[in-house]
């Protein structure tokens, strides 16, 4: 019984997404704690790895990272998602261990490939900031759309941000988002509106999910020749199955339901349309 009270409590200790300093205190019993340290002697991975972050916190144990780094690296040893993060962590921060971010972000990495949101957002930043590897945008934000999958809100801060700044992706993936309430409360105005700001800058998705909002009407008022333009658009900037079913989206139901003079008015707009701001 002691022990799964204890085990309980490890479901909380959890690292943030910032260093450890960031954590609550714990305040751990003197008995918790000694069960804590039974548990990871007997190969408890969690328990390992929560024996690790208290001697990162210095919480109910005399602060020591290099007693921290073996048990997580106990814990990592056998897949332990956190533990792989907060070693990445320590090789970033430079506690007990010379500062690597190579070796941080293989830890990272580790974690990442099971799904651990914030070392999916930290590898972003990386990025992002050039820490340790060349700065490269384009792989930042891949790294940021996996976060903000599981529900990292700082990934979704970023996107916002970045929206915000004219940034087609994600402008496209936050119309994404409202449209499909991940994360988010759905709204499929707002969702036209992300949609839109990305549209008329060329961006061939956004000029697609644009074209099925008019078409059927959701967050905007039904209009099939803004359909048939925005459809249009899309089959111009797409090559292969995006192009495809473009077409088929605009030269199915929607073109059977419209009139010569609207089909006309549509491809009239769509060869004059311009991109905003060239």
């Amino acid at each position: 019984m002691r022990a799964l009270s204890v085990i309980i409590l490890l479901a909380a200790l959890v690292l943030p997404s910032g260093h450890a300093s960031a954590s609550p205190p714990i305040n751990i019993s003197a008995e918790e704690l000694q069960t804590l340290r039974t548990l990871a002697a007997q190969g408890n991975a969690l328990a390992q790895n929560n024996l690790g972050l208290l001697y990162d916190l210095g919480d109910g144990v005399p602060q020591d990272y290099a007693v921290a780094r073996q048990w997580y690296e106990k814990a990592a040893a056998q897949n332990h998602a956190s533990a792989q993060f907060n070693l990445g962590l320590l090789y970033a921060n430079g506690h007990g261990v010379p500062q690597d971010y190579a070796m941080a972000r293989q830890w990272y990495e580790q974690a990442a490939a099971q799904g651990r949101a914030n070392a999916l957002y930290t590898l972003g930043e990386m990025y992002a900031h050039g820490q340790g590897v060349p700065q490269d945008y384009a792989k930042a934000r891949q790294w940021y759309e996996k976060a903000a999958a599981q529900g990292n809100a700082d990934a979704r801060g970023w996107f916002e941000k970045a929206a915000a700044q004219g940034n087609t992706n994600a402008q496209f993936y936050l119309g994404s988002l409202y449209e499909k309430g991940d994360g988010v409360p759905r709204n499929y105005a707002e969702a036209t509106k992300w949609y839109e700001k990305a549209a008329v800058q060329g961006d061939a998705d956004a000029q697609f999910s644009l074209g099925l909002m008019y078409a059927t009407g959701d967050g905007v008022p039904q209009d099939d020749v803004r359909a048939y333009l925005w459809f249009t658009l899309a089959v111009a900037h797409s090559t292969g199955n995006k192009q495809k079913s473009a077409a088929t989206n605009r030269d199915g139901a929607l073109t059977r339901r419209m009139t010569p003079v609207q089909i006309a008015e549509a491809q009239k707009l769509a060869r004059e349309w311009k991109p905003k701001g060239k």
